[in-house]
């Protein structure tokens, strides 16, 4: 599909640059240039489809049926799944959340949301797909699913409203369920501009994101010895997934930053869910996003939510080494 960008890359590369093939400097600009065409044809055509599905689903729609509905254990799976269709990184997602408490969600269902939204969306599946293969891809969306709906189950088990900040203590006391709003009477082509104004808008987003991680990607791709990572995280270390799991939590990106450095991770000898397990730490265990947290948690509470998704992430880790 995507060869005749391959073929631009090297074309551009090392005849109308004339940057000698094999060099660093030349194996290095011929992956920036071909990851950067393919990864944005992949991400208009993905946030465009999602960009559809999202029109039809609103956040309040969404919200609203999440709180009126007894589903029988299904919420974590529909809240999972709504977290895995918007474009949000974590901290944008707390606005939500802290929405979607207001609406009177049981925060168990809340948090399966709050985990999956981060990890999994539009940009990270279009990435996927380009870097590491339709296989690759499927599992980490499942997964990407399971974990929050796990790590929502575990945490609405723990009994933790007490720990909510006693502003949000104070909102539940007094939260009344909201109408449903009325339905959009567009048809499907009147909502096409809108759909690619917001993907447009998606891409601009994420742009220099991408830009920039490609970047390092294409540098550590080009200039860093194979062996230089495999002496850390390789493989035959044991505590590889939990190591990269700690290196990840400082280290806040999107996954439109991340992703590539990974895939060079991959090519350098790091195992797939390693180097899995330390994106899915960037992108849903910032610090950034802890801060944020406070505003509706204690302390307590974000130090609860952040270890269970931690051990998750390990554990995800270690079975993606398994199967891929």
């Amino acid at each position: 599909m995507f060869d005749w960008v391959e073929n631009f890359a090297g074309w551009l590369v090392y005849s109308v640059f004339r940057i000698a093939e094999g060099s660093k400097a030349g194996d290095a600009l011929n992956f920036f240039i071909y990851d950067t065409i393919k990864i944005l044809i992949l991400l208009f055509i993905i946030t465009s489809v999602m960009g559809a599905v999202n029109s039809y689903f609103p956040v309040d729609k969404v919200r609203n049926f999440l709180s009126r509905n007894k589903l029988f254990g299904l919420e974590y799976f529909f809240a999972s799944l709504f977290g895995a269709v918007t474009p949000f990184c974590s901290c944008s997602s707390v606005p939500l959340f802290i929405g979607f408490v207001k609406g009177g969600i049981p925060l168990g269902v809340t948090f399966a949301f709050l985990i999956t939204s981060p990890l999994v969306n539009e940009v990270a599946v279009a990435m996927f797909i380009g870097m590491f293969g339709l296989k690759a891809t499927l599992i980490y969306v499942v997964s990407g699913i399971l974990l929050g709906m796990t790590g929502g189950i575990i945490l609405s088990k723990l009994k933790l409203e007490k720990y909510l900040s006693p502003w949000v203590q104070n909102i539940l006391s007094q939260a009344e369920k909201e109408g449903d709003l009325k339905e959009d009477k567009k048809t499907f082509l009147q909502r096409l501009p809108e759909i690619f104004k917001e993907a447009f808008g998606i891409i601009k987003s994420v742009f220099w994101y991408i830009i920039i991680g490609i970047g390092i990607g294409a540098l550590m791709h080009g200039f860093i010895p194979t062996g230089f990572f495999e002496e850390y995280i390789s493989k035959d270390n044991p505590l590889a997934v939990p190591l990269a799991v700690i290196l990840g939590v400082p280290m806040y990106s999107n996954a439109a930053g991340v992703i590539p450095i990974i895939q060079v991770f991959v090519q350098k000898g790091i195992p797939i869910g390693t180097a899995i397990a330390f994106m899915m730490a960037v992108v849903g265990l910032s610090i950034p996003e802890a801060t944020l947290l406070k505003k509706v948690m204690t302390w307590k509470l974000v130090a609860i939510f952040f270890s269970v998704i931690t051990v998750s992430i390990i554990i995800s880790g270690y079975l993606f080494n398994i199967i891929l």
